[in-house]
């Protein structure tokens, strides 16, 4: 295994806490936020995320082009999404 599996595997851990991290995100949000920041409702989001998932539990490789898919849909939801539904439902920070 060596150094190149052990960083492969620490890799596939990483990727799988930012799946996960999101997909609880996305289950504990109120369904009626996701259309008023005019994205995707919450189930096409939370089937979304749990495809990616399922994606990266089937391969076990973190760098194949199913778990780069998976990936960026989770980097979309986290970076894009996320900021948007929690500022609606908390309101702005000031």
């Amino acid at each position: 295994m060596g150094i190149p599996g052990f960083i492969l595997s620490a890799l596939l851990l990483c990727e799988l806490g930012m799946v996960v991290f999101a997909l609880v995100h996305a289950i504990r949000q109120r369904s009626d936020a996701f259309p008023a920041v005019d994205k995707l409702t919450k189930p096409v989001w939370l089937a979304i995320l749990v495809a990616s998932l399922g994606g990266l539990l089937l391969t076990r490789n973190p760098v194949n082009i199913l778990s780069i898919a998976a990936i960026v849909a989770t980097g979309v939801y986290l970076a894009d999404v996320r900021p948007k539904v929690d500022e609606i439902q908390r309101g702005p920070r000031w």
